[in-house]
């Protein structure tokens, strides 16, 4: 398994490889996963039993293309490669080929909306038997362009951890520490990035003058840190609402459901997200949800079965849903049990089979 990151790494990605590696953990099926990380934030982690690290140090591009054609030489025997992302495909086909061993590529979202750049990585992509991607959105962007028409395609979408989340009661340290008493709680979470202004925070700020006037009490709860921020910051107090918006800086992981919870409102404006799996997390903290047409949170609230779906461009409709979500009570969706990890597990396990009964790899 080649992944940019996953046990001590941070991120929707890493959290996606995470949930990957468990889920095959889990497989009677499977001996071992070795893993092969681009990178490794906090090397301080601990790993499902079956997966084994081929390293914890951070080394690199070149210290990961080292271990990467060690393994490709090496005699274990090797019956599937899993790719975590549409760039390490080169050193993935490469070991696939060498190998002889089924290859799955896994794809998230604008990582494989459009063609890469790379001839390597072009040519690389023509050699995946199957394409597992977190939405069908991303999936058929990918379709229209890729290279590889006789790869077998699955959907593959996120799964919820229910167990680390729950409806409750706003922690009172985080309303004090925010000032949030008394006030209701628009938040949008996630990587405050130049290089990802497609999550929503834009349209939201904009929109707080006019939310100010139906809901004087209201507050922006930007959730989340980045190199974006001091233009978020900045565009607050030119338009007059910086008293309303809340930059909380960076989340700890332990801490995420506390922060959901100061939530009455979860929107997510976005027209560039391959699912959104923030949007599982608000809601199994039972947050109202404002989702998108233009991306995949529009299948993380299942086209409106889970939360309300609304185009970010026009601005009524998202004032609308924002201040009906504010009025409903807290209640985590019963359809949210279509993204447990059993059902991930599940469709997991139909896609490692169907690749290995398909090329008559050691997969039983």
């Amino acid at each position: 398994m080649l992944v940019t990151d996953a046990h001590g790494g941070f991120g929707g990605i890493a959290q996606y490889n995470r949930d990957v590696i468990e889920a095959m953990s889990g497989f009677d099926f499977v001996e071992e996963i070795e893993v092969l990380p681009l990178a490794v934030a906090d090397p301080a982690f601990t790993a499902p039993r079956k997966a084994r690290y081929a390293t914890r140090r951070p080394g690199g591009r070149l210290a990961f293309l080292a271990r990467s054609a060690l393994r490709a030489v090496s005699p274990a025997r090797i019956d599937l490669v899993w790719c975590a992302h549409v760039n390490l495909m080169p050193v993935a086909a490469m070991i696939a080929k060498i190998r002889r061993a089924p290859l799955v590529l896994a794809i998230y979202g604008i990582d494989a909306w459009t063609p890469p750049a790379s001839r390597a990585t072009m040519a690389a992509l023509a050699r995946a038997d199957a394409i597992a991607s977190i939405s069908q959105l991303t999936l058929d962007r990918f379709l229209n362009w890729s290279p590889a028409p006789g790869a077998a395609t699955f959907v593959l979408p996120n799964a919820i951890h229910a167990e680390h989340y729950a409806v409750g009661e706003k922690n009172p340290a985080l309303v004090e520490k925010f000032g949030l008493a008394g006030r209701a709680v628009v938040m949008t979470f996630g990587r405050i990035s130049a290089s990802e202004r497609y999550k929503g925070f834009d349209e939201i700020i904009d929109l707080l003058p006019r939310l100010r006037e139906a809901r004087p009490d209201l507050v922006y709860m930007v959730a989340g840190d980045g190199d974006d921020r001091p233009r978020l910051e900045a565009k607050a107090r030119e338009i007059g609402v910086a008293d309303m918006t809340v930059f909380t800086g960076r989340v700890p992981e332990d801490s995420k459901a506390d922060y959901y919870r100061l939530a009455d409102c979860y929107a997510m404006p976005s027209h560039g997200e391959g699912f959104g799996f923030v949007v599982l997390e608000a809601l199994a903290c039972g947050v109202p949800v404002v989702a998108s047409t233009l991306d995949g949170t529009r299948e993380a609230v299942r086209g409106g079965e889970l939360g309300a779906v609304v185009d970010p461009a026009d601005a009524d409709a998202l004032a609308n849903a924002i201040l009906r979500s504010l009025r409903q009570p807290k209640a985590i969706p019963p359809g949210l049990a279509y993204f447990s990890m059993a059902n991930f597990a599940g469709r997991l396990e139909r896609v490692i089979l169907s690749v290995g009964k398909n090329r008559g790899g050691g997969l039983q």
